[in-house]
């Protein structure tokens, strides 16, 4: 065992800390005393000097290596005349210390921006200043403005960035159109959603004859980004730095200046625009028979939207299909592409289960109006399997030039996650299983199999959880769920980096030259973070062969190397980007289950874990935690191979799919936490017998058994320590809970002691 150990903090859990290790094995935990001194973020020097009695190595630092400047967003309190901020993330775990004149114009109760002066000391709290002021906390937009700058995401363009923005021109210029195919008379028409404000593909199809049989001529236009972002400059500096654009309920911040994200690169209806075209053939199997790609000017002739493209096809004769005429016949082209490339991906076995997306629909004010679930009709499956095409047309074109890019991968279930899963199917009595190199025909046939089973959709989940993320990189090893020997990203350049640079790749193979990647900053700490997950998760891949990351590293060449760090960057910030967007819904459910205290619904359980479980409404598509506390008058074990919690006297059991019925019993707007606890039957006149007359209910206590598995004992209605959790949610399920469910702890140093103390007793929102 090696003495020192470098990593990152990784944030503040009931008072302990856990260190991320570069060496990627398991996390080192580090007690409550050694977490005084260091702060989320730090990167630390380690010894590991004990297992601690769940058999996790314990850690004492030893050297705080870098402190990375990280403004601390929280609310400005005013405590018996000590000035402290309550950070927003628990992570942090302690109040920051403010100066009677470091508040700047701030007033109490207010969300602001603190800047640290002096970093946190084993009998001392960390002290800062107001950099910013937010607002007040129910200010509409507050939950995106805290979260832009909890994951640090770029927010404000570059004034050069805006300076060189405001010299591109409102139009298609005729000096633009040189070296490019005219495809202005081709009916080309975007679909997209109801509330699309940038329109990055175009779509056209007519019959044709492929070889000796019937086909089609399917026609990709895709917006030509990379015409007006040029190597290097400030629009493509910044556009790199975002790697993708932030979709919030009612907000996006832009990868690209609104003059070219809404403007000069969307596919607006009726005006000429610049763009890349895959041209492909596609026979009756859905296999794409030949394809080319080519710089083009296009046209839009309509724009159209799913609702207005699944009603023509259902009916025809239609007031949409009236109102559209002209373009009927090439939606009913469309579709019969569709269909065929339909045949392809089933004949392929890639994965494909169906699951409920939901959508969040807000009032001006930002306030949710409802929670509503995100159909799929045929006109989203159309236009995702056209793009798909392309895709696959894009990685094959610079896969074949043996120029370098950036691929879209997706590896197959790691050893460990198979061996879950064999034994989830075991216990659960499945009758099939995966083999040692599963394929991904293999679970979809399982999804096939048992779709009519009670216990389908714990089945699909647990597929589901199995699978890795999905990632950019330069070393293609192809796309497990979808099947695809070769996938990359073509069809979004104006939301996504890599793919402006699978643009970029493919017009310098159009022209016989090699493209040259810009100087791009060096990936920072989340980079590095998921770097040492995907080396911990995966097996480097070179050219087909496993091989050993520390060796093939050094083997790698210089431009290798920066394709690597530049898939790394997208990566990460993909990932940081899909974090920010469920922190802030999460916040919105919990703000709006506030509003719903005490109210009993229907719902399912969405997972199974050590310390409760996870419930869905019917209603809302809102998910809580039933603690194992809540569970009822017995103790309750987690089989992890069943995936459920089990009653030892009774034999109730609580998996994925179980239906319940529950109360919202508490909202933690803070800790992005929603608790519901169980109704059984008999108890519901009870249960409100206690809410009307405004009884105490009775508390429970949770317990640990000897060997360590997390169980529960329940005499009373309620809890009222609901705070008491242990362990972390599934990273595949989507979830409420954005953070670890457990509460921070406010250790009382210093200055600060009294004013901390008093804190524990009052009710944040």
């Amino acid at each position: 065992m090696l003495d020192e150990i470098e990593g990152t903090i990784q944030g503040h859990r009931d008072g302990h800390g856990f260190v991320l290790r570069d060496d990627g094995e398991s996390d080192i935990y580090l007690p409550s005393n050694e977490m005084r001194a260091v702060l989320h973020k730090d990167r630390v020097k380690v010894r590991i000097v004990r297992s601690d009695r769940k058999g996790r190595p314990e850690g004492r630092v030893v050297e705080i290596v870098e402190r990375p400047p990280q403004p601390i967003i929280g609310r400005l309190l005013q405590e018996s005349g000590i000035w402290l901020v309550a950070p927003e993330d628990k992570r942090y775990g302690q109040d920051v210390l403010i100066p009677k004149g470091a508040t700047g114009t701030a007033k109490p109760g207010q969300v602001v921006v603190v800047e640290l002066t002096e970093p946190p000391a084993l009998f001392g709290q960390p002290v800062g200043r107001v950099k910013e002021v937010l607002g007040e906390v129910d200010d509409p937009g507050m939950e995106i403005e805290i979260a832009v700058r909890k994951y640090d995401v770029p927010h404000i363009f570059s004034d050069a960035c805006i300076a060189l923005s405001r010299t591109l021109p409102d139009k298609v210029r005729p000096q633009d159109k040189k070296n490019r195919v005219d495809l202005t008379d081709v009916p080309l028409v975007t679909i997209d959603g109801e509330d699309a404000r940038d329109f990055d593909d175009a779509v056209y199809c007519e019959p044709a004859k492929v070889g000796r049989g019937k086909g089609w001529r399917l026609l990709v236009a895709i917006a030509d980004v990379s015409h007006y972002v040029e190597n290097g400059s400030a629009i493509d500096i910044d556009a790199y730095d975002r790697a993708t654009s932030v979709y919030f309920p009612r907000r996006v911040i832009p990868m690209l200046p609104e003059k070219l994200s809404n403007g000069l690169c969307s596919l607006n209806p009726d005006v000429e625009r610049l763009c890349m075209v895959c041209d492909m053939l596609v026979n009756a199997k859905g296999e794409v028979h030949a394809y080319q790609f080519y710089p083009a000017v296009m046209f839009s002739h309509a724009r159209f939207t799913y609702n207005e493209v699944a009603a023509i096809l259902g009916n025809t004769r239609g007031p949409e299909a009236v109102r559209r005429k002209e373009r009927v016949q090439d939606l009913l082209n469309l579709s019969d592409v569709y269909r065929a490339l339909l045949l392809s991906r089933q004949a392929r076995g890639a994965v494909d289960f169906e699951t409920t997306e939901t959508q969040i629909v807000c009032d001006e004010s930002g306030r949710i109006e409802k929670i509503i679930p995100r159909t799929r009709n045929e006109a989203h499956k159309l236009i995702e399997e056209a793009m798909l095409a392309a895709n696959v047309c894009s990685a094959d074109y610079i896969a074949q030039s043996k120029q370098p890019g950036l691929f879209r991968v997706h590896e197959g279930p790691t050893p460990e996650k198979i061996e879950v899963l064999r034994n989830y199917l075991k216990a659960t009595g499945v009758g099939m299983t995966i083999s040692d190199d599963p394929k991904p025909g293999e679970f979809q046939a399982i999804a096939n199999a048992t779709k009519d089973r009670p216990d389908a959709q714990q089945i699909h989940s647990m597929l589901l959880r199995s699978m890795q993320q999905a990632i950019y990189t330069p070393s293609n090893s192809g796309h497990f769920g979808l099947a695809f020997e070769a996938y990359t990203h073509f069809t979004s350049p104006i939301r996504r980096y890599p793919d402006l640079l699978v643009h970029r790749v493919i017009k310098a193979i159009l022209a016989h030259r090699k493209y040259q990647l810009p100087v791009l900053p060096i990936p920072g700490e989340a980079h590095a973070k998921l770097a040492k997950r995907l080396q911990k998760n995966s097996s480097s891949r070179l050219n087909g062969k496993v091989a050993d990351p520390d060796q093939k590293i050094k083997k790698l060449s210089p431009e290798t190397l920066a394709w690597q760090a530049a898939g790394l960057h997208c990566s990460a910030n993909e990932r940081r980007a899909d974090e920010a967007s469920r922190d802030v819904e999460a916040w919105l459910k919990c703000k709006y289950m506030r509003e719903h205290l005490g109210e009993e619904y229907g719902g399912v359980v969405t997972s199974a874990t050590s310390f409760g479980i996870f419930v869905t409404l019917d209603a809302m598509y809102v998910e809580g935690l039933v603690h194992i506390t809540e569970l009822g008058g017995e103790y309750f074990k987690f089989d992890e191979a069943r995936q459920e919690l089990r009653g030892e006297r009774t034999g109730i059991r609580y998996a994925i799919g179980t239906r319940v019925q529950v109360q919202v019993s508490r909202v933690d707007l803070d800790g992005r936490k929603i608790d519901f606890r169980l109704i059984r039957e008999g108890e519901e006149l009870m249960a409100r017998a206690m809410k009307d007359k405004g009884l105490p209910r009775e508390g429970r206590e949770g317990r640990e058994s000897r060997d360590g598995s997390s169980r529960g004992h329940a005499d009373g209605f309620a809890s009222k320590s609901a705070g008491k959790r242990g362990g972390g949610r599934n990273a595949s399920s989507s979830s409420v809970v954005a953070q670890e469910r457990s509460p921070a702890a406010q250790p009382a140093k210093s200055a600060g002691r009294k004013a901390t103390a008093q804190k524990k007793s009052r009710n944040r929102r």
